[in-house]
């Protein structure tokens, strides 16, 4: 079963979203307030967010940032009565997923909120697994508080490893989203992915990249 998140401050509203959701077998809970909604991100998880812009106490951009921020990676669908460009690419630029305009049609919502779901955003910029944090912003990475020293293809495996975590990630994905539709040999990736063991796994840390045969990579414990 689902498990979203509806942050929206008016409460027939809300009430009507979460009635239909339960209906389509989709559990959610609700905040009324950007700060009531913020303390629910950090306790629980929850596959995707509804997230409204005007709130009361924190606004829905503010919300968002703060989540992406502390390196939370739950998509997030804004929900609002803004509807011009500058007000979505405001939505997106706070770390916003998608973005519905009321008044909208239930079903998709639903649409929308299951598609997101499937998947983590690619919006948050500080990624943590175990003990190595990866700064996508400043394209910097740490393992046990220490720089890595990474190429910028490096990192960029890295940071797509780090968003699937704990997932495999496929040879054929992996190239495919470092590289784009003009991808290098099979032995640059392999060459690749040695040099940021090196980096990743040094000093006798345990390891945190691993291939799995027959599947691809996967960065975890």
């Amino acid at each position: 079963m689902l498990n979203l998140l509806l942050i929206e401050d008016d409460l027939d509203l809300a009430a009507t979203i979460v009635d239909y959701l339960e209906l389509e077998a989709i559990n959610c809970d609700h905040a009324a307030n950007g700060v009531a909604g913020l303390a629910l991100i950090q306790k629980h998880t929850y596959q995707a967010i509804i997230l409204d812009i005007n709130l009361p106490r924190l606004n829905g951009l503010d919300v968002c940032t703060a989540m992406r921020a502390a390196g939370i990676d739950t998509p997030v669908i804004m929900l609002t009565a803004r509807d011009s460009l500058a007000n979505k690419l405001e939505g997106f630029e706070s770390g916003a997923d998608d973005y519905l305009v009321k008044p909208f049609a239930m079903e998709e919502l639903i649409a929308r909120a299951q598609a997101l779901a499937k998947r983590r955003s690619g919006q948050v910029e500080r990624l943590q697994v175990a003990d190595l944090r990866v700064d996508v912003r400043e394209k910097k990475a740490f393992r046990q508080g220490r720089p890595l020293k990474l190429s910028p293809t490096a990192f960029r495996i890295l940071e797509v490893l780090a968003r699937h975590s704990p997932a495999p990630v496929s040879r054929e994905l992996l190239m495919q989203l470092v590289w784009g539709d003009d991808p290098p040999d099979s032995n640059s990736l392999k060459v690749h992915l040695f040099n940021l063991r090196k980096q990743v796994d040094a000093d006798g840390a345990p390891a945190l990249i691993h291939t799995l045969s027959g599947v691809g990579f996967a960065l975890r414990e």
